[in-house]
């Protein structure tokens, strides 16, 4: 598991969280996968594509889980 820390932020999108993390080459590609419904957050299928990732979520795609901390 990875750890990806919001440095002050509230949130940060799911599009974006995929992109930084490195998961996904390109925002438009996270985009597309979420819609598809290959992303959890929380151990549930999320389709937002801009859904607020926040502190103590995990999101999951493809086998990889990303720990979001503060």
């Amino acid at each position: 598991m990875q750890t990806f820390n919001l440095d002050g932020r509230d949130f940060i999108e799911l599009h974006n969280l995929l992109k930084v993390t490195g998961l996904v080459g390109s925002g438009g590609m996270a985009k597309t996968l979420v819609g598809d419904g290959q992303v959890q957050v929380d151990k549930q299928v999320e389709l937002r594509k801009r859904c607020k990732i926040r502190a103590g979520q995990v999101v999951e795609f493809a086998g990889q889980q990303i720990q979001v901390e503060i």
